[in-house]
């Protein structure tokens, strides 16, 4: 009887561990938009999630590279199908834009009526990264990448929007990307 009991309770928990576990998979999931087509150059922003809150006034941008090869050794040179870098772009909303403007911006990223505010693509904000990009000449636009993550810091408060885009090796962009928001507060 005991030995039923414990059986019992041991399928229960495997099949509650199954089911929350899918939960947390579809969640999770919710964020990436995948490709209709198998193949397809996609990322998945880790961090910061759309709308999370950073405790300081920095933030580690990563993402996850889907079909897609990042080539740091071929940066720079001829495009090659399926490599390349990443380009990191951080712009601050305006805080003279009112909350419905706001909201707009937030839940509508790629629509034309987004607001751009100040970027800070710059060697003081985005480092190692921000002087990569003054040497390219794109600082103010967009932060070169070799690897799947960039620092940002001495961010000031407000609402920022980060595109992610996936770029050829000559550092010229694909129309593979992706958007989050955050909140500093």
């Amino acid at each position: 009887m005991r030995i039923r009991i414990l059986a019992l309770i041991g399928a229960l928990l495997l099949v509650g561990g199954s089911i929350g576990a899918a939960v947390l998979v579809q969640g999770a999931e919710r964020h990436v938009t995948k490709p209709d087509i198998s193949g397809t150059p996609y990322l998945d922003v880790i961090s910061p999630r759309d709308g999370s809150k950073p405790r300081e006034n920095s933030v580690v941008v990563k993402v996850r590279v889907h079909n897609f090869t990042l080539a740091p050794s071929q940066f720079g040179k001829t495009p090659q199908l399926g490599e390349g870098i990443l380009r990191f772009s951080l712009n601050k909303v305006p805080d003279t834009v009112d909350a419905s403007e706001e909201e707009e911006a937030a839940s509508n990223p790629l629509g034309s009526g987004r607001v751009i505010g100040r970027s800070f693509d710059f060697p003081q904000f985005a480092g190692p990264n921000g002087i990569l990009a003054e040497r390219l000449h794109s600082e103010g636009q967009y932060s070169p990448a070799t690897e799947p993550q960039i620092y940002y810091h001495g961010l000031p408060n407000g609402l920022f929007r980060v595109v992610i885009t996936l770029a050829q090796n000559d550092g010229t962009a694909t129309p593979y990307h992706a958007v989050t928001h955050f909140r500093i507060e």
